[in-house]
């Protein structure tokens, strides 16, 4: 569950790390007044699950309550990255003397959290880790050892000397809130320096591993705030396990393992998936007509990779299903149903299709 920054900052002002003081607004009205009783000054950010607000118009500036209106009725009621906007934050504007940016992350391929911190946050955090990887300090953290006092030396040590010790809290603070609310990422970015030398989080981003909110059944409440895609919720009235993304092909399996597989291989022959449907076992035809409602109801869609395993049934029924399948797709010639023999053909076909090839 990825949270809201300013549920992100609720957290964060719990284990005790600095945020501005701020409030939410769901109406032009309500960010007046909030910029008012922050002393007439104010900066607004949409509130969405997505990155890149600073960049995409997210975020305002505000030097009166006035513009402070204007900023909420611009941005309440949008799209944002394909999400509605429904509220937004109203904080406090500090004054910034430097910025940086940190984040601890669960990286699986290690089974270990990574921990990232550099010396010049910002926006463009993402161009500086390709450009210049070396200006990102990197950390593994053993989830059983836990985090050393080293840690945090290795990791701050990049920092002015009079930033040291304030991030060094915020890192402590960080960690135990990742254990405690059973965290995959926490990131700030940016964590800044003010002008007397305190440290302080102007954003906050907190994921909480799905399998792990039976735990924590206030923030698993949480997720009453957030809008549900149509798409989404009809795939959940079924029963169906549906994630959107952002390419150009639809994906329906079944079983995880499969679907992730397809997602490769439709990756390698050159396209992107636009969302992925896990059927799970014994589907029915019914389950399938929906499924395929589900995927072409995403206008994204070009074109439908399906890739069905035939799963724990007797080895010599799936060769006879196969057989049939591939007898009724022959007899029926629908001029937009291709069968293909293979995976890695039907990959291939599906990303010749998206990319504008005919059927």
């Amino acid at each position: 569950m990825d949270l809201y920054e300013h549920m992100g900052k609720d957290l964060f002002r719990a284990h005790g790390i600095a945020t501005p003081r701020g409030r939410i607004a769901e109406t032009p009205e309500e960010a007046a007044a909030a910029a008012i009783e922050l002393g007439g000054q104010a900066v607004v950010k949409i509130q969405v699950q997505a990155g890149g607000r600073g960049k995409g118009g997210g975020v305002a500036l505000c030097r009166s309550p006035e513009e402070a209106t204007e900023a909420a009725r611009r941005m309440l009621g949008s799209d944002f990255k394909g999400l509605p906007v429904t509220r937004v934050l109203v904080e406090e504007l500090l004054p910034i003397a430097l910025e940086f940016y940190t984040s601890v992350l669960l990286d699986r391929s290690v089974g270990e959290y990574l921990w990232l911190l550099t010396a010049e946050g910002g926006m463009d955090i993402e161009t500086l880790a390709d450009e210049r990887p070396e200006a990102i300090r990197r950390v593994h953290v053993n989830p059983v050892l836990g985090m050393r006092a080293w840690h945090v030396r290795e990791l701050t040590g990049t920092l002015p000397v009079d930033a040291r010790a304030g991030a060094g809290d915020v890192l402590r603070a960080m960690w135990a809130l990742l254990n405690e609310m059973d965290a995959t990422l926490v990131e700030i970015n940016p964590l800044v320096q003010l002008e007397d030398g305190s440290v302080a989080a102007l954003d906050a981003k907190v994921t909480i591993d799905d399998s792990a909110l039976f735990r924590h059944p206030d923030i698993e409440a949480l997720g009453d705030a957030f809008p549900i895609d149509p798409v989404e919720q009809r795939a959940k009235d079924a029963d169906l396990q549906y994630v959107k993304l952002d390419g150009e092909v639809g994906i329906i399996g079944n079983g995880a393992g499969l679907v992730m597989s397809t997602l490769d291989v439709v990756a390698q022959a050159g396209a992107h998936a636009a969302n992925f449907l896990d059927i799970g076992g014994g589907a029915s035809a019914e389950k399938m007509a929906t499924s395929l409602q589900v995927i072409l109801s995403d206008p994204a869609v070009k074109t439908v990779f399906i890739n069905i395993f035939g799963g724990i049934t007797r080895c010599d029924v799936v060769a006879n299903g196969i057989l049939e399948a591939r007898r009724i797709l022959a007899e029926a010639a629908h001029p937009r149903i291709v069968p293909v023999a293979t995976m890695d053909g039907a990959a291939a076909e599906a990303a010749r299709l998206a990319n504008g090839g005919s059927a």
